[in-house]
């Protein structure tokens, strides 16, 4: 079966520890390296997500910009 284009699926075993090992490949396509910082949302019904880097940094922006929006 392929995934279409864009598309991946990975497992990973969660440790003693709680802690978690992202695969090779989903490091090297959305260029996560060590050190980085990574946010999890979750969801009672729809599980935890893990978003590109570039979305929490809008989010980070957007949440402590200095403009007003009204």
């Amino acid at each position: 079966m392929n995934a279409p284009k864009g598309k991946y699926a990975w497992t990973a075993t969660v440790g003693e520890k709680g802690q978690i090992v992202i695969p090779k490949q989903a490091r090297e396509v959305f260029g996560i390296k060590p050190g980085d910082t990574l946010i999890l949302l979750g969801d009672d019904e729809r599980g935890i997500a893990i978003p590109p880097k570039a979305a929490f940094a809008e989010w980070y922006s957007k949440a402590f910009s200095e403009k007003s929006e009204g």
